[in-house]
């Protein structure tokens, strides 16, 4: 009894302080992941995570990302040679009173063509029943001025006429349009050729094309934005287990994570396991690839964002396989064969066996026959 009091007594002597030490940790949350994963790196390399993100740099152009261009300022250098189809705005004091041509009348109301008028086929203007038409096609401004206002003398007294091109035909691309960038690294304008963007951010575009431009038009002014980012992209790698890798390609967009990342292939498969890492390219001034551990449990059941990294263009989710699924699926490989072999084997002596037995059977059967006449 003595002894079994003072073995007791030692148990009680190591269980307090246990106890006591419980009674002062509280209620503490339970950890899914390594803590020595959050030891501080150097600045260069430290990875932004779910609740650190940082802002992308400049977004460069490359192909096949597409752009949407829009043309604020589209009038072409002087001399202008007014073509077919070339829209004219004629204004002309000193008309007839029930006449008007212009955007104003007699008595400064507005006319109900604002004295806009095509260059037609023929290369004429039609100023009105009263008036005719007048060839301008192939003028400047200028000359077409001074063609109407000779024109015009013949049927009113002093009548003084005003030009001004206010859309050309030639030369016209559409106030707003989509252009693809092409393998070359340029977008092609159509009429006024090809502009090499690829490599150089929105606003080093813009200056690019006005200068382009300029070579066609009085001091162009554009505006240019991304509508689609098809050249920035992450990839998730999933090991088959043995029966082939898998790889999805995924647009970027500045803000996934990880968890965003799984997301576009539905979560972890079968075949995979929770061994899961960032394989990101190294940046200028490191030699070698930074491999960022992920921690899924850590990251789903604990919701720690310690793991929870933000997805870098160019960055490789390698998810890799099971090892028990992997084993498997090697020892099938081996053995498929040869249960095929083996059971085609057996097939192949059953039917032997079977072929045999049929002919006894067929030649019992024809001498029985034969002996009963």
């Amino acid at each position: 009894m003595t002894a079994a009091c003072f073995a007791l007594r030692r148990l009680l002597l190591v269980l307090l302080p246990v106890g006591w030490l419980i009674a002062l940790a509280g209620c503490q949350p339970i950890d899914f992941y390594d803590r020595t994963l959050e030891q501080p790196v150097p600045a260069a390399i430290e990875p932004p995570r779910e609740l650190a993100k940082m802002s992308l740099p400049a977004y460069r152009i490359e192909p096949p990302d597409v752009l949407q261009i829009e043309i604020l300022r589209q009038i072409p250098l002087p001399p202008h040679r007014i073509n077919l189809y070339d829209l004219l705005q004629i204004t002309v004091q000193g008309t007839l009173v029930d006449q008007p041509i212009g955007p104003r009348d007699e008595y400064g109301q507005a006319t109900e063509d604002q004295g806009y008028k095509q260059v037609e086929a023929e290369g004429t203007v039609d100023l009105g029943w009263s008036y005719g038409s007048v060839r301008v096609a192939g003028m400047t401004i200028d000359e077409a001025t001074r063609a109407i206002d000779a024109h015009l003398r013949r049927i009113l007294k002093r009548p003084e006429v005003s030009v001004r091109l206010a859309q050309s035909a030639a030369m016209q691309l559409p106030p707003v349009n989509t252009y693809i960038v092409g393998p070359d690294g340029t977008v092609n304008l159509h009429q006024y050729g090809a502009v090499h963007v690829s490599g150089k951010t929105m606003l080093e575009a813009k200056t690019a094309i006005e200068g382009h431009l300029s070579q066609f038009l009085d001091s162009p002014e554009v505006w240019i934005d991304v509508v689609s980012y098809n050249s920035k992209v992450y990839y998730i790698i999933t090991e088959g287990a043995g029966q082939g890798d898998n790889l999805v390609r995924v647009p970027i967009t500045g803000n996934e994570t990880v968890l965003d990342a799984i997301s576009q292939i539905r979560g972890l498969s079968q075949l995979s396991s929770q061994d899961i890492w960032i394989a990101r390219p190294a940046p200028d001034g490191f030699g070698c690839e930074q491999i960022l551990p992920i921690q899924w449990d850590a990251i789903t059941r604990g919701a720690s964002p310690a793991t929870n990294y933000q997805i870098m263009p160019g960055d490789r989710i390698f998810i890799a396989e099971d090892g028990m699924t992997a084993f498997s699926n090697y020892l099938g490989k081996i053995s498929g064969p040869v249960e095929r072999v083996v059971g085609f084997a057996s097939i192949f002596t059953s039917a032997i066996r079977n072929f045999q037995t049929l002919g006894r059977g067929y030649n019992q059967s024809r001498g029985g026959y034969g002996g009963g006449y």
